[in-house]
């Protein structure tokens, strides 16, 4: 049956593909002469593609930094039989309160959560933490707990 309709449709096809040959030749003439015609454009524009990878490549290369794994031990004072160093409470003039919030600072909880914990503002969380920062003399809230526990103001 198709084979039939190819021999009834003989001419018709060999027109198609021949037209078809035609037009691709056609086009490849055409890419032929816009390619010679363009032939600097097409080069120039090469090489700042080529230039361009590179040049990408090799800034990250140079800015990604060397990762550099360092391990630092530090002394973890704990222990089931705490006992709150009062000479140094006495030292540094920390109210009850500050040691609260020192404490639920150590707990891990944010200022937000000790506001809500205490009953009291964020503004007061936030002066207490900065008064607590002043007496201890620490930047940091790790720097305060790590501080506080050498201390032994919190267990």
């Amino acid at each position: 049956m198709i084979i039939g309709a190819i021999i009834k449709n003989k001419q018709n096809i060999l027109y198609g593909v021949s037209l078809a040959l035609l037009l691709l030749l056609l086009k490849w003439l055409e890419w032929h002469f816009i390619i010679i015609n363009h032939a600097f454009e097409i080069y120039a524009g090469a090489i700042a593609l080529i230039f361009t990878g590179l040049g990408i490549w090799l800034a990250i290369k140079l800015v990604t930094p060397k990762v550099k794994t360092v391990i630092v031990e530090k002394q973890v004072f704990t222990g089931p039989d705490f006992v709150l160093n009062q000479a140094e409470v006495n030292r540094l003039r920390l109210s009850t309160r500050e040691l609260e919030v020192l404490q639920l600072i150590a707990d891990g909880l944010s200022n937000r959560q000790i506001a809500e914990r205490l009953f009291v503002s964020l503004n007061t969380i936030k002066t207490h933490t900065s008064n607590l920062f002043l007496k201890m003399e620490v930047e940091r809230r790790t720097q305060a707990i790590e501080t506080a526990k050498r201390l032994g103001l919190i267990p």
